[in-house]
């Protein structure tokens, strides 16, 4: 089957000219290429990090300057893990409790080295093998979520610039790996092991909590509610399983991740912290509480949208669709949007759209930010490598970057917008199937739809088929 004739003349990921993947593509889609390619862009993470590994972190500004900053060898030394403190009981840690277990795993593994700075490299080392683990891992379930026919695609995560320059700045690719492993197992229809994974996901970063959403808009759709609750409750359990016990034992330690997020205030990347240094009226004037309220509200406002596409779509949308815009949405209005971030949007970036044009320049607006930002930080007071060492970027260039990341994101969010209200443009579903990580809810007919989107369907689906 030929791409679709109203396909807009961007490439595809692949060639989608024969419904059954070809020679070539079965072999780029195979196990041990995707390994490869996973642990080749590994390996170029560790490389962009190697400066710093080398003696750039313990240089003021050296890191800023190198673009080479992580915050997994800083953080031992602040978190205490150095003194043989342990995460929660012995010190509070702002991050969920699987961070904290697998940094606590690292610390472990590291104790009989002598010297101190010596043994936070070694941390650092050890904590990047790990994370090479659920690269792979994750690599491989988005594989598996593609379908058969578009495993290939993954190659697009192993191998993004934007992923790898930000791989190993914190233990993100733990949450992502996990992420993805759920949606595998969804669309495998193992529930119980999808909600566990996911339940796992948001103990290790608060993200994925919000993917339960749009799962519910589906499940509602194609009256699937049995499946969700399912999950949910499996998810739940997880949660609950490793939450409960460091509650019991550090309820103090354990609340640090949700205090310091209530707290926190516009940071760097956040369109809040652009509104709050230009000193616009309103938006950019507020305190912290009700900056959490113009956040949280902003992305009620974005799922309230997303809610009433899901439901009045002229077909019901893909998982890794409805998961990318919430994500996107999230992040969008999110008051923290970190460079590492990028992370967790790859996956999703590319099971819900795999056409390059469109995500060649976002990660090239990734990578655009992740430069400015180490630049930026080197005009912050103390920050500087002093001497005649190079000192950064003005706020007017670093803001550019933050807005063409912002734009970017939006650009990809109303292009996969697009698709769903017009299917036939969507190339995933171009050889016929249905929703390759959609589990129980493939080629489930509806359920439920909004009764205007009853009106529009017919007049939708018509445009998809004429184009």
């Amino acid at each position: 089957m030929g791409p679709p004739a109203d396909g807009g003349g961007e490439a595809t990921a692949v060639s989608d000219d024969d419904a059954a993947p070809d020679a070539r593509a079965a072999f780029f889609g195979s196990g041990p290429i995707l390994v490869a390619a996973a642990v080749t862009g590994s390996l170029l993470a560790f490389l962009e990090k190697l400066p710093c590994r080398n003696g750039g972190w313990n240089v003021a500004g050296r890191q800023f300057q190198l673009g080479c900053y992580t915050d997994i060898y800083p953080l031992y030394f602040t978190e205490h893990l150095a003194d043989g403190k342990v995460p929660y009981t012995g010190h509070p840690v702002e991050y969920p409790v699987l961070i904290g277990a697998v940094m606590q795993a690292a610390a472990w593994l590291v104790r009989s080295i002598a010297n101190p700075f010596m043994r936070g490299q070694r941390f650092f080392d050890v904590t990047v093998a790990g994370l090479t683990v659920f690269f792979v891992v994750g690599v491989l379930a988005t594989a598996y979520a593609a379908g058969h026919s578009r495993r290939r695609d993954a190659l697009l995560v192993a191998l993004s610039p934007a992923l790898i320059l930000s791989a190993f700045i914190n233990w993100d690719l733990v949450a992502m790996a996990m992420v993805a492993a759920g949606m595998a197992a969804w669309a495998a229809r193992r529930g119980v092991l999808a909600g566990v994974l996911l339940g796992l996901a948001v103990a290790t970063k608060f993200y994925p909590l919000v993917f339960f959403g749009p799962l519910l808009l589906l499940c509602v759709r194609a009256g699937r509610m049995r499946a969700f609750w399912v999950t949910t409750a499996s998810a739940a359990a997880a949660w609950l399983a490793v939450n409960v016990p460091v509650m019991i034992a550090a309820p103090t330690g354990w609340r640090t991740f949700y205090v310091f997020s209530r707290m926190r205030p516009a940071d760097w990347g956040a369109i809040w912290y652009f509104f709050e240094t230009r000193g616009l009226p309103l938006v950019g004037t507020v305190d912290v509480g009700t900056l959490n309220v113009l956040s949280g509200g902003a992305f009620i406002v974005g799922f309230v949208a997303i809610a009433i596409l899901a439901l009045a779509a002229p077909r019901r949308p893909r998982l890794s669709q409805l998961f990318f815009l919430t994500l996107a949405v999230f992040l969008l209005t999110n008051k923290v949007w970190s460079p590492q971030y990028v992370v967790w949007l790859v996956p999703l970036a590319v099971l819900a759209r795999p056409r390059l044009g469109a995500y060649a320049l976002w990660q090239l607006a990734e990578i655009g930010y992740f430069i400015s930002i180490w630049w930026y930080l080197l005009t912050i007071p103390g920050m500087s490598a002093g001497g005649t060492g190079f000192h950064g970027i003005g706020p007017g260039w670093y803001f550019a970057a933050l807005l063409a990341r912002f734009a970017a994101v939006a650009l990809l969010a109303g292009l996969v917008t697009h698709e769903i209200l017009r299917p036939g443009r969507d190339v995933v579903r171009a050889d016929g199937s249905d929703d390759p990580a959609g589990g129980v809810l493939a080629g489930a007919p509806d359920a439920f739809v909004l009764r205007r989107g009853m009106h529009r369907r017919a007049f939708w689906a018509r445009r998809a088929q004429t184009g």
